[in-house]
């Protein structure tokens, strides 16, 4: 098996055109890590990372942002605020009518969507950029700033999400696609180094078997995770006017993923459910009393390895995969284009009828 992923991997990279883009898409990644280790200017590193290491909240923000967030570099808000403009433009398409029929324009509606998705970034940047810094000032992690340096500092850090938007969106266009997806995924693995060092400096030779147990677990897990990523339903497909040599109607299949969504939905809860926790330290300092305690119990309850926490988040994820199914998988326009091209499910009528049926399938399978 490691032989023939090998032999793939030596065609593709022989391939020039894959070749390139590996070669650009290798050179915006480490473009983006060398930025997420510009520190932003005035900040106590020694009180920062204290303030990290004793908060599971900030530290599971911290992974998301690629260490970015610890190191409060230019980059610490990473690619939130673009996640978050991405949900409020992907909501309001529900509600608007004029965004709805965009979403159905292909992909020019989807460009247009795209561009008002990246305006909207660089005011959630620099109101996020802004909270960050009273976050921070309550902590005593950074002085009070006057306003020349506190614009200073919001402008740095919302040119900093905008500039790793447009990386993103480089790769996306030059290299492989879903550059900001895989932005995402290499901030969390550059965090993997890290942590297994810390693990490997505690590591005591009677913790040899626990280990070994980790090692087991994760791999069957992530075996597991595998599995159900490339499970798919097979639908049959007839084409009444294609006949094979026998003389029977073509048959091809339509595969629905078992996992849809992929892993915007997770993305899009944990932008959401972060965000009570952070509110709530953000004014649990404030003079009011009664602000400051309801504040305080936000971020209690909204702790990560609280129960409100997980039962909040468990919806959040459950609610966005149905959501987020229903907009990258369209059962009437997949009914049009079957009926248009002559193709129908045995059994069951071209038009209303089959767009049923698949959205019946779908929700079965995002249920699973």
């Amino acid at each position: 098996m490691f032989n023939q992923i090998f032999q793939f991997f030596s065609k593709a990279v022989k391939t020039p055109s894959i070749r390139k883009k590996l070669i650009i898409t290798g050179i915006i990644l480490i473009v983006f890590r060398l930025a997420g280790h510009i520190p932003a200017a005035g900040i106590d590193r020694t009180t920062l990372t204290a303030l990290f290491n004793g908060s599971p909240l900030l530290s599971l923000l911290d992974v998301f942002s690629g260490g970015t967030l610890a190191n409060f570099s230019i980059l610490a808000l990473g690619l939130n605020p673009y996640i978050n403009a991405s949900i409020i433009f992907q909501l309001l398409g529900y509600v608007i009518p004029s965004l709805e029929a965009l979403q159905k324009e292909g992909e020019y509606g989807q460009e247009k969507i795209n561009q008002y998705t990246r305006l909207l970034t660089i005011p959630l940047a620099a109101l996020q950029g802004f909270g960050m810094y009273a976050l921070l000032r309550g902590q005593k992690v950074i002085p009070n700033l006057d306003p020349v340096s506190l614009l200073t500092l919001v402008i740095t850090m919302t040119a900093g999400t905008v500039f790793a938007v447009w990386l993103g969106e480089l790769i996306s266009e030059y290299g492989f696609k879903n550059g900001i997806s895989l932005l995402i995924f290499t901030g969390i693995v550059a965090r993997l180094p890290i942590t297994f060092g810390q693990s490997v400096s505690v590591f005591q030779s009677q913790d040899f078997l626990k280990v070994i147990l980790f090692l087991v677990i994760a791999g069957v897990i992530v075996g597991l995770i595998i599995f159900i990523n490339e499970a798919a339903r097979q639908v049959p497909i007839h084409y009444a006017k294609r006949r094979t040599e026998s003389g029977l109607a073509a048959t091809s299949y339509l595969p629905l993923r078992l996992n849809q969504a992929g892993v915007i939905p997770i993305i899009f809860a944990v932008s959401l459910v972060l965000l009570p926790s952070l509110l709530g330290q953000f004014l649990a300092n404030v003079p009011n009393v009664a602000i400051a305690n309801v504040a305080r119990s936000l971020s209690t309850a909204f702790n990560p390895q609280g129960v409100v926490y997980n039962i909040t988040y468990f919806f959040l994820v459950f609610g966005f995969t149905y959501f987020y199914t229903a907009v990258v998988f369209n059962p009437e326009k997949i009914s049009e284009n079957l009926q248009k091209g002559g193709g129908f499910i045995p059994g069951i009528r071209p038009g209303k009828e089959t767009e049923k049926y698949l959205s019946f399938v779908l929700a079965r399978l995002t249920v699973v």
